[in-house]
């Protein structure tokens, strides 16, 4: 959506289309409330550039999360800054430039880091839960939807998750590289509404405003390609590991997921506040679709289902008239050996084909409490995965 009242809206070369205007106004952006909102927070912004985090501009960050929480939103942190924060505790030691000194900084100083958080949320009540990833915890399906209910458990209680990469462990395979690139993958996660990149530049320019004065801040992306990669450039402050190419990379990664992304300086005063209410500050991504919207095409035109369930005639009534969930309860027959996440059918007890979705359960595990009440799952199977086999915004009726 172009900013209407902006009279310097421009198009730039291989159908980049880009709106640039001066100043921070707030323009009447469609949103959902209450938002998913993942905050990704760089080296930069936590320390000020300095060689130690900044504790008074990280309790202002909290401030401005503490109130997206009683607007009623749900926040999550994607916080670098192990590494800076090991080595402040360690008095600066000069280290070998190995992969093995980045790690030993990053175990000392990811629990440094999280007591931190946790301080500080908690001069607002709130309380924190830590998430340490690897691409190999996001590549595993497995792995990935015991990671997504753990993130989901945590805020449907409350509680801010706090995410890093695994530094400590983490090798070159298994490694995301970037916590920009991570956050993405973790907005994915959640299926997240927005993904607010914060660092210490104001946004994505038209040239390089370190050494070209005329370089104007992009408000406003609609297609990333050639043009704005080359605009991309790399690290500034020398303590991160992410320049402005790895935050295109992953505007690029969660504006395709239907999440809108938004670059901007994580020194501006009250900078969240103002990005979730859509406030023209940085540059902003818009998505291609909602995330709802992106899912529900992966279901219907992905990957080839793996089984099928027949379903009672309640059933059939609760999902395609009241677009409701399907319960165990309703679930008559199961077809196929199946995992949990993947995709299956939904049939009618006359053998017409009503939905596609992911399944909560495998296979193994519908087949033992089908027909039994939600209630009952976890003394049938001696765990459970929630109350429903397939959650209405993992179904499309057909």
């Amino acid at each position: 959506m172009a900013d209407t009242n902006n009279s310097n809206a421009i198009t730039q070369d291989a159908g980049t289309h880009i709106s640039q205007q001066d100043g921070a106004q707030t323009v009447g952006y469609p949103h959902q409330s209450p938002q998913t909102i993942v905050i990704k927070l760089g080296t930069s912004v936590l320390t000020g550039g300095t060689l130690k985090l900044d504790r008074a501009h990280m309790v202002e960050l909290v401030r401005q999360c503490a109130s997206l929480r009683r607007q009623g939103h749900k926040v999550i942190i994607v916080t670098s800054g192990a590494i800076a924060a090991g080595r402040e505790h360690l008095g600066y030691p000069e280290l070998p430039k190995t992969m093995a000194s980045k790690q030993l900084l990053a175990a000392v100083g990811q629990s440094r880091l999280i007591q931190e958080w946790e301080h500080l949320f908690g001069i607002y009540g709130l309380h924190v839960g830590q998430m340490l990833l690897t691409r190999a915890d996001l590549n595993d399906r497995e792995r990935f939807l015991n990671a997504r209910d753990m993130v989901l458990a945590l805020l449907d209680n409350g509680i801010i998750p706090v995410v890093n990469e695994n530094d400590a462990v983490a090798t070159t395979e298994i490694k995301v590289g970037d916590n920009d690139n991570l956050s993405a993958l973790v907005g994915i996660l959640v299926s997240a509404d927005k993904l607010l990149l914060l660092t210490d530049q104001p946004g994505l320019f038209t040239a390089d405003p370190r050494n070209n004065p005329d370089a104007e801040l992009i408000r406003e992306v609609h297609t990333i390609d050639e043009t704005l990669h080359k605009l991309a450039g790399g690290s500034v402050g020398g303590l991160g590991t992410g320049g402005m190419a790895t935050k295109l990379q992953a505007a690029d990664v969660a504006r395709r997921a239907g999440i809108e992304v938004v670059i901007a300086a994580g020194s501006r005063p009250d900078v969240i506040n103002d990005l979730v209410k859509g406030t023209a500050v940085g540059t902003r991504f818009l998505p291609l679709e909602s995330p709802l919207e992106s899912r529900k095409r992966w279901i219907l035109a992905g990957p080839p289902p793996a089984g099928d369930i027949v379903i009672d005639d309640g059933a059939v009534l609760a999902v395609q008239q009241r677009g409701s969930s399907l319960l165990a309860k309703g679930i008559s027959e199961v077809k196929g050996d199946f995992e949990r996440g993947e995709v299956i059918r939904l049939y009618s007890a006359k053998g017409t084909l009503l939905a596609r979705g992911i399944c909560r359960y495998s296979s193994k595990d519908m087949a033992k409490i089908a027909g039994k009440h939600s209630q009952d799952i976890y003394q049938i199977l001696g765990y459970e995965y929630g109350p429903v086999a397939v959650h209405r915004d993992d179904l499309v009726v057909i």
